[in-house]
């Protein structure tokens, strides 16, 4: 284990010292947008772009969709129609890998597939990302039980545990009102997630994401809470309303560390460090820790896994040798990791990096895996109205997804692609075949004869309207890297879309996932084809 020296962070010891500045961007949700208005709101939610106070407020939820039953009863009846047809694959899954497109709208996809193609120099329309090749494609209906838009929350709660919840909220039931730690603890509110259901199954379990591992899509693989934005137990004083105490709140971070199944995960790699570390501390990213609580999880975690590896750079996550560790945890950034076009490539991996090394740790069990891949700055780019990000963040998720093709039998893992929302970024006008899918459309124009961009948003910062309110020429702007893409409503930000979103799948028993289905559906349909959890499996089959 010697060449493991430089590779295990001494948790006690954190240093100051920076690799590399850190380019950090703001957390895009707050929590007034996101459930409602408050004037008690504090101060420290103001930081944020979207506030979660603001989201959750005021949206009613129908009274059978509290019931966690009403969902597996939908879910199990969606199952029973599609077994209904010729069922011709009899494989069973060893293996279950879930990527997750978070804000990965449809026309996301469409953008970035020409841009794909025209990054070789062709028109780009006649491309097609790696998932798009899979044999099966459907579509997930995303609303959440309060909310005709959801959030990243109750969406993960749907596509993870098989239960719409409202929004905001993850792991728990919609009985759970907003902000109400003591029902979010009661057991009878929560619901179980498919990496439960596969460690029940002695399955290894992951999660990978290029935003932190206590974000809303990874959180919804442990978590349960009432508010997303309880991370840290600093952040349970920040946006609990004076109605909560960490001391009888569990923060996310804790939950993931200290309780299962978060605590038995084989991988976890993404971006966050600083909600696990107390604020007395600083992190190799030169920033302060978060906790309030003067708890360093990190040492507790190495307590509890002996033989367990640390990451928090490139560097040191390409050098850990998967076969003589027993557990990795990576964390390569304070809060979100950067966008890939402006990351450090010596300090943060690829999501094809850690997609692989993630895979390379999970496929020791000879029992099999379930792995949960998020490609979460997608939203990011697309919140941004930054199609320069989300294309390319989607094109790195596109890279992933060929890299777990490329290292897993197809006879024995089911790979789905799908996301959590969409965002409103259209497509417009009728530009002709091989028009720069980031620039201007040549062969359209306004009233006024002013050409417009091919892409556009319906919320956001920068609408480009002159003195009387009429549309600027953006020939001398739209291009840049940093360039902001037009939007119709001014915002503090964008925001999503409740339109459907793709599902893709292949390997065994990916034929389930064609045609509508609720995205409560999605778990549910990765049990019964890897024989996990108490619904309806293929494996019912062998016992008639």
């Amino acid at each position: 284990m010697k060449s493991y020296v430089s590779i295990v962070l001494v948790l006690s010891a954190l240093v100051a010292t920076s690799l590399a500045a850190s380019i950090d961007m703001p957390e895009i949700h707050t929590q007034s947008q996101l459930v409602g208005a408050s004037a008690s709101s504090a101060k420290g939610r103001d930081l944020s772009l979207i506030d979660p106070n603001a989201m959750a407020k005021g949206k009613p939820t129908p009274e059978e969709e509290k019931n966690a039953q009403f969902w597996y009863d939908l879910a199990h009846e969606e199952i029973a129609k599609r077994l209904e047809l010729p069922q011709l694959d009899k494989r069973r899954a060893k293996n279950v890998i879930m990527f997750l497109g978070d804000g990965m709208s449809l026309s996301t996809v469409a953008a970035a597939r020409i841009h794909k193609g025209q990054l070789k120099g062709n028109p780009g329309e006649e491309d097609s990302l790696s998932f798009e090749k899979f044999p099966y494609t459907g579509l997930s209906r995303t609303y959440c039980a309060n909310a005709q838009v959801a959030d990243s929350a109750c969406t993960a709660t749907a596509y993870l545990c098989g239960v719409k919840t409202n929004i905001v909220a993850l792991g728990v039931t919609a009985a759970v009102n907003f902000n109400n730690c003591s029902g979010s603890e009661d057991p009878a509110n929560r619901v179980e997630s498919i990496a439960a259901w596969s460690q029940a199954a002695g399955k290894a379990t992951g999660i990978v994401t290029t935003t932190t591992l206590t974000h809303a899509s990874p959180s919804g693989a442990y978590a349960k809470t009432t508010n997303r934005f309880f991370e840290s137990d600093t952040d349970i004083l920040t946006y609990g309303e004076g109605q909560n105490d960490p001391a009888t709140c569990t923060d996310i971070a804790t939950q993931l560390i200290t309780q299962s199944p978060g605590k038995n995960f084989d991988v976890m790699l993404g971006g966050g460090i600083g909600k696990f570390l107390p604020n007395t501390i600083t992190d190799p990213f030169n920033k302060k820790g978060e906790r309030s609580d003067g708890v360093n999880l990190l040492s507790r975690w190495q307590g509890l896994h002996p033989g367990g590896v640390l990451a928090y750079n490139r560097d040191q996550l390409l050098s850990v040798n998967a076969s003589r560790i027993t557990s990795l945890i990576g964390t390569f950034r304070s809060g979100v990791m950067s966008f890939h076009k402006l990351a450090n490539a010596k300090e943060e991996p690829t999501l094809a990096e850690m997609t692989r090394k993630a895979i390379e740790v999970v496929s020791k069990d000879e029992d099999g895996y379930f792995l949960f891949v998020e490609g979460g700055l997608i939203d990011y780019g697309n919140h941004f109205n930054s199609p320069t990000h989300s294309l390319d963040e989607t094109l790195q998720f596109e890279q992933a997804v060929a890299e777990a093709l490329g290292m897993t039998d197809p006879e024995e893992t089911l790979i789905v692609v799908t996301s959590d929302h969409a965002h409103p970024l259209t497509i417009s006008g009728y530009p002709g075949r091989g028009t720069p899918i980031l620039g201007l459309n040549q062969h359209d124009t306004d009233v006024n004869g002013v050409k417009y961009a091919t892409l556009n948003y319906a919320v956001g910062t920068k609408q480009y309207l002159d003195e009387h309110g009429q549309r600027i020429d953006l020939t001398d702007q739209i291009g840049a890297e940093d360039f902001i893409h037009p939007s119709y409503i001014h915002g503090r930000i964008g925001v999503h879309a409740g339109e459907d979103v793709g599902i893709f799948a292949t390997g065994p028993q990916s034929h389930l996932f064609s045609g509508m289905m609720q995205q409560s559906t999605i778990p549910h349909l990765m049990a019964y084809a890897s024989c996990v959890g108490n619904g309806p499996t293929l494996c019912d089959n062998d016992e008639d």
